[in-house]
Order: structure tokens, then C-alpha cells, then sequence
């Protein structure tokens, strides 16, 4: 007798487990899309099969910032019965950590699948007896991060997948009240606890055997934004009507009402909007892709500034939580990289000298710049593993920053990146530099000429396998690199094994004798390895040399890529 064919075996292994899932999936829509897949699978559609077993290579797992994944059927997928079992999971850790007087808020954004997942997070953790509040719908993510700590809630959840593309929702969860250290409090969950979560849903029931409770989850009404909305418009230094003219993108997300809300009571009324950016659309119709970071992405809003003569561009993410900046220039407008807006709102933050905190944050993938601005203030200088789970728990923090365009410049209110007051704190800088006639770039150039220019870009390689990550990183690792953009490498430190400072990390550093570096690592949110760039180049003189870095970086990207694609 002839041994089964593998192929077969494999595909009919898979679909056990899809016809498994399926029976428990309490959600129609998906139960539906699944058993058709099934159905063709078994009918010997070899696309069917693949497809399914996509949906069946394991769970969803909590990476940089929560659980992401496409909207759709199977266990690698965001649904009902994911968020029903993640849910279950969060509520079985909150009970064992807290007590059965935990609580819990819960915001969504305006993705698809939102509303069904913010009601089944909210009504697992109420039937396990939680005590849950559900903020309004299609509400910024930092409002959220917010309500977790101004109303002592053990627990956030955001129903959100930020800037990720149109067909993808997530899960993102912080800790807070008695379920975390202070340290901790309001921040996205971290090691031991995103651990001992994932243990209490892998042991959960099927989706549709794990108990709701829809009439104990209290409706908030709108006073936790109204105070968000105060707070936030507080961070303007200037009183009286402010003389910054602004262009606003929310790039069809759910921060455009509350941004407009806040600009207003901080007497920022000169405020032009991309209108068919407005209105939340999770198609995004009018960007490529939903990121400001993205080529492409401002180009109605810098079509706008320059109709209007602004003074400065905002861009929100999706869900608020990230900020871009572009800034009118003798050359015409000029988008800032996440970097550059990081120097800038740390430079801000470290001469405020009412700022609560005197330690400066960034990731490591970040520029150092930061640290320097620090020490030139007398101020500590941290860095932490990327994302701002890590960010956000440095002790006695004033300012916290990563290069994707995220900023925590309220610490005390909100522990996570906020797109809105970062806006907020980016129009305050425009305004002070007005006064005295100059721009944002005037205080790049004095930043690079008191400590070097730092110039940074990245480099992104997306994968449609994501083990071709994997196989890209084993070669980085195997590989002997004797220099990069002509200049020895003196260093090359693997964070895999972490160090005295920070925790394990899928992530590699390379350092040149003329101080360039490159850091590569996985994303944690997308099929793309990540590389991060920086050059470091002296002002002896006046004249900040731009160019020479800018093709400086193009060498490091060019040798860096060429040995990560073999």
C-alpha cells in the first residue's frame, strides 16, 4: 500500500480544524465565508485550500501594539469569535490579577468590523463581572488610552488596527488601576502580562460557548471626551486667538471632530480641512494606503496648504494616535520625517521647564539625537525596545517619541502616542517661532549645528511570505559586513540575547566607524522587515550639510539592501 499523498493529508488536516472553527463561529457572515471555503477546498480548489490554511496557521498573537490581522473567517483572522476568545482571556487575567471588581473601557475606531467586535469585547468581559464602560463609537484611539487612566479602569481596550491597511481591524489592550505598577498605568500590555493573557485564551472555549452580557455594559456619554477635549487644548501656550493658520488632514479616520474640537477651544480657529479626507471611511478611497509616512499621502493636503497659504500641515492617522508635519519652505513645502518631529517636540518639551518629568524617551530604532538634546538640558535620556508599550513606561517621563510619527507629550494624561496633542504641541512651537520670525526648520538647523546633523530614512522591504523575514534576518546574521557606505563596521550587536538595559528583540545593530548606523528588525504589525538609518555629519560651519547626508544615507540603504536580499 502506498503511502497518503502529504498534500492531502495537509489539506484534509486543515480543514478539520476550519470545519471545528466553523461550528463555533458565532457570527453568521463568517461562519458563512468559511463554509464555502471549506466546501471548495474539499471539491479540490487548490486556492481554497491555500486560503484556508492562511486562516489556520496558528492564533493571532499580541505583537508591537496588540493583535492586527485582515478582517475575515479563521483563527488568523480578526472576527467575532477572535475578539470573543481574546476577550475571554483578558477578563479570566484582569479576575485572577484584580478581582471580580476590575474594570474596564472600551473604544473602537471606524474600521470594518468595529462596532460587532467593540460589542462582543464589551459583553464578554461584562458576563464575567467586569464592570465595562463603552466610550462612544468612532472615537480616536488616544481617547481611550485617556479613559483608562482618568477613570481608574484596571483595563483599555482600542478596537483599532491604526494605520494598517483597509482590510485589517485589530485589538489593542493597556493595563491600568490595580492591574499593573505605576509605572504601568495606562500603558499597552507588556511581558509577563500579554503572556499570561495568551495562556488564558488558549485555554478558552469555543467562541460560541463563552457567555455575553450585553445589559450590564455601561454607555458612557460624552463628558470623558468633553475633559479629553480640555486637556488637550491646554497644552497651547499662547491665550487668545492663535495666528497659526493650519491645513488638517484625519485621512478618512475618526479624529477629525475631535481634532476640530480641541483646535477650537484652544483658540486655533484658523483651520482649513481636507474635506473629502474628512468623513471616517475605512475604504480610504482617496490615499494608497492609510499611513501619512506613505508617499502620496499628503498630497491633497499640501495641494490645500499652498491654495490657502498655511503655516503649517497636521495629518492624523486613522486613529489619531500618530501625527505628520509638513512646514512651508523657501522650496516649497517640506514633509518632516518622524525624527525630525521627535527633536523638535523634545526640544519644546526639554526647555518647559513646567513639565512634569525629567527623562526624555525614544525608541531604539529612533534617532540619538534625542539623548543629546537631553543631556544639553540636564535632563535623563532613555531608550526603550520600539513601540510605545516600552515607550510609554519610562519612570518619570516628560517626552517619549518613535520614529513612525508617534508622540507622547502628555504623559500624565494620556500614555501612548497622541496624534492630537502632538498637534496641539507642533502648532504651540509654530506660533513661538513666528513671533520671533522663524520656522520650524530654523530650529533643525540650530539642533544640527549645536549637536550634528542626524539625518535618517528608512528602508522597508515587504514580503508576501512572511518567512522570507526570517531567512532575511538569519542572513544578516551569517553574513560578515566589513563595511557600509565606505566606512568599517566597528559594530554589530544583536539584541536577540538583549543586554543590561533592555529585554530581548528580534533585531540587529550595526555600527561604522564614522558613527552611521543601521538597525534592522521585523515588523511588528506587517509582512516588511524594517530597516532603520542614520548618518551623523559635523557642522564646523554655518551651512548644514543636507545633501551630503542625504547621499549618505542613499550608500547605507543601497549596501544594507543588497545584503539582506542576498
Amino acid at each position: 500500500m502506498s503511502p497518503p499523498d502529504p498534500l492531502t493529508d495537509s489539506v484534509a488536516r486543515v480543514i478539520e480544524t476550519a470545519r471545528t472553527w466553523r461550528d463555533h463561529d458565532p457570527d453568521p457572515a463568517t461562519r458563512a465565508e468559511l463554509a464555502g471555503l471549506i466546501e471548495a477546498a474539499e471539491s479540490g480548489d487548490a486556492a481554497a485550500a491555500a486560503d484556508l490554511d492562511s486562516r489556520f496557521r496558528g492564533p493571532l498573537t499580541f505583537g508591537t501594539a496588540g493583535l492586527r490581522g485582515e478582517v475575515g473567517a479563521g483563527e488568523t483572522r480578526m472576527n467575532v469569535a477572535v475578539v470573543t476568545r481574546a476577550t475571554y482571556g483578558l477578563g479570566r487575567h484582569l479576575i485572577e490579577t484584580v478581582g471580580p471588581d476590575a474594570r474596564a473601557v472600551i473604544g473602537c475606531d471606524a474600521r470594518y468590523g468595529s462596532d460587532a467586535f467593540l460589542d462582543a469585547a464589551a459583553e464578554v468581559l461584562a458576563a464575567q463581572g467586569v464592570t465595562v464602560m463603552t466610550l462612544p463609537r468612532r472615537l480616536p484611539t488616544p481617547v481611550t488610552a485617556y479613559a483608562t487612566r482618568a477613570l481608574d479602569c484596571d483595563a483599555g481596550v482600542m478596537i483599532t488596527a491604526s494605520h494598517n491597511p483597509p482590510a485589517d481591524n485589530g485589538y489593542k489592550v493597556y493595563l491600568g488601576g490595580r492591574a499593573t505598577d505605576s509605572a504601568g498605568r495606562g500603558v499597552q500590555i507588556v511581558p509577563p502580562a500579554d503572556e499570561q493573557i495568551a495562556a488564558f485564551i488558549d485555554s478558552a472555549p469555543p467562541a460560541d460557548e463563552i457567555t455575553r452580557d450585553a445589559a450590564s455594559v455601561v454607555a458612557l456619554d460624552g463628558t470623558t471626551l468633553e475633559a479629553y477635549i480640555a486637556r488637550a487644548a491646554a497644552l497651547r501656550p499662547g491665550t487668545g486667538p492663535s495666528p497659526v493658520r493650519v491645513v488638517l488632514t484625519p485621512m478618512h479616520g475618526v479624529g477629525g471632530s475631535t481634532a476640530l474640537a480641541v483646535l477650537s477651544a484652544a483658540g486655533v480657529t484658523d483651520v482649513h480641512v481636507v474635506d473629502d479626507q474628512f468623513s471616517p471611511d475605512p475604504d480610504f478611497p482617496t490615499i494608497p494606503f492609510p499611513n501619512p509616512e506613505e508617499p502620496g499621502a499628503l498630497d491633497r493636503a499640501l495641494d490645500l496648504a499652498r491654495h490657502v497659504d498655511a503655516h503649517v500641515v497636521i495629518a492624523l492617522d486613522p486613529d489619531a494616535d500618530r501625527c505628520s508635519v509638513a512646514t512651508p519652505t523657501d522650496r516649497g513645502w517640506r514633509q518632516l520625517t518622524g525624527d525630525e518631529i521627535g527633536w523638535l517636540l523634545g526640544e519644546q518639551a526639554a526647555r518647559d521647564a513646567g513639565r512634569n518629568g525629567n527623562t526624555l524617551a525614544c525608541s531604539i530604532v529612533s534617532s540619538r539625537l534625542l539623548g543629546k538634546i537631553a543631556g544639553h538640558h540636564g535632563l535623563r535620556f532613555a531608550a526603550t525596545l520600539t513601540g510605545f508599550k516600552w515607550i510609554a513606561r519610562t519612570p518619570d517621563l516628560r517626552f517619549g517619541y518613535e520614529e513612525a510619527i508617534g508622540y507622547c507629550t502628555d504623559p500624565e494624561a494620556v500614555r501612548d502616542k497622541d496624534g492630537i496633542s502632538a498637534m496641539v504641541r507642533v502648532i504651540g512651537l509654530v506660533e513661538e517661532l513666528a513671533a520671533d520670525g522663524r520656522t520650524l526648520v530654523d530650529l533643525l538647523d540650530d539642533l544640527a549645528r549645536r549637536h550634528g546633523l542626524h539625518a535618517t530614512a528608512p528602508l522597508t522591504i515587504r514580503v508576501d511570505d512572511v518567512a522570507e523575514i526570517g531567512q532575511m534576518m538569519d542572513r544578516l546574521r551569517t553574513t560578515t559586513i566589513d563595511a557600509l557606505a565606505g566606512s568599517q563596521v566597528v559594530e554589530v550587536l544583536d539584541l536577540a540575547t538583549g543586554s543590561g538595559d533592555l529585554p530581548p528583540t528580534d533585531a540587529l545593530v550595526l555600527r561604522t566607524a564614522t558613527d552611521d548606523r543601521v538597525i534592522v528588525r521585523p515588523s511588528g504589525t506587517e509582512p516588511k522587515l524594517k530597516c532603520y538609518l542614520e548618518v551623523v555629519l559635523d557642522c564646523a560651519d554655518t551651512e548644514v550639510p543636507h545633501v551630503r547626508a542625504a547621499e549618505r544615507l542613499q550608500e547605507l540603504s543601497a549596501d544594507i539592501a543588497a545584503v539582506l536580499r542576498g
